[in-house]
């Protein structure tokens, strides 16, 4: 599968294979495609083309690859493009040659999975553009689709995003509601840094910038979340903490806004719409007799 996978991407063989086996157990269910066990000949096989109907970026090729060899192991799955590519309408982006009940039976998964990462790959890269004539990136957050978080945040460096946090356990982000049972800015800070080992880094999200100068007098921040900040204050935060702390704009970030918000001087914009809402990119299965 690596030859699928985006270049200077990474994403475990056995994240593909859980989430691929969990949708063909969920879609195959008892008994299995009776439709395609009914009506087909024993033994007959299939040629098929997965096809990119609209242009967009594709991420979810192993995925695709995944599924249709889980259900027939010798199956030919010949890439004609790569995660990452940017592709224009009607792109053939695989060739699949073996057991017509397979291609079949896999058809809807492998789609499922190929046209939702494409998705947010293909909106990741539309707001990369936007802001390409600055310093700062775009990243993803934690809304997520429950199962598929380590797909949808591989989409998201697909399209030339990065990562934020994958969960709770990686990193520490202080957001306000924690900030008021700790006690204030200070407090939560202090406990934070005293909690955790040197590699794990601690952002704090603040809405004031008199809460923004409480984090750097306090100094033991690695990253500030300037939450739902205008542009112009988020202009005067980025000048405040230069050279001294990581920078992540977030709130109200749409297409039409993300450049305002990255030429503010901003390191980091976080979107959860990235992921929540992404529209999937319409990829087809094109099959025919062998």
């Amino acid at each position: 599968m690596s030859d699928l996978v985006a270049p200077g991407a990474f994403l475990s063989p056995l994240v593909i294979q859980d989430a691929v086996k969990r949708a063909l157990d969920e879609d195959l269910g008892r008994a299995g495609d009776v439709t395609s066990s009914a009506t087909l000949p024993e033994g007959i096989r299939a040629k098929a083309k997965l096809v990119a109907r609209k242009a967009g970026t594709i991420a979810g090729l192993p995925c695709a690859a995944r599924t249709f060899r889980t259900l027939a192991p010798n199956i030919g799955f010949e890439a004609k493009a790569r995660d990452g590519d940017t592709v224009k309408a009607n792109t053939t982006l695989a060739l699949i040659e073996g057991p017509a009940i397979a291609i079949l039976s896999g058809e809807r998964v492998a789609l499922n999975f190929l046209g939702h990462l494409s998705g947010i790959a293909t909106m990741t890269a539309a707001y990369a553009a936007k802001i390409a004539h600055t310093k700062a990136k775009i990243t993803d957050t934690r809304k997520t689709t429950p199962g598929l978080r380590a797909l949808e945040k591989y989409a998201v460096r697909c399209g030339g995003g990065v990562n934020h946090r994958f969960g709770l356990d990686d990193a520490v982000l202080i957001k306000d509601n924690h900030i008021a049972v700790a006690g204030g800015v200070a407090k939560a800070l202090d406990a934070a840094r005293a909690a955790v080992g040197h590699l794990v880094k601690v952002e704090i999200e603040v809405d004031t910038l008199d809460q923004l100068k409480e984090v750097l007098a306090n100094g033991k921040a690695d990253v500030v979340l300037l939450d739902n900040m205008k542009p112009e204050t988020l202009r005067e935060a980025a000048a405040l903490c230069k050279g001294r702390i990581v920078t992540e704009a977030s709130g109200g970030v749409t297409l039409e806004t993300v450049a305002a918000i990255a030429e503010a001087g901003v390191d980091v914009i976080s979107s959860g719409a990235l992921t929540h809402s992404a529209p999937s990119l319409d990829v087809a299965l094109d099959i025919e007799i062998a």
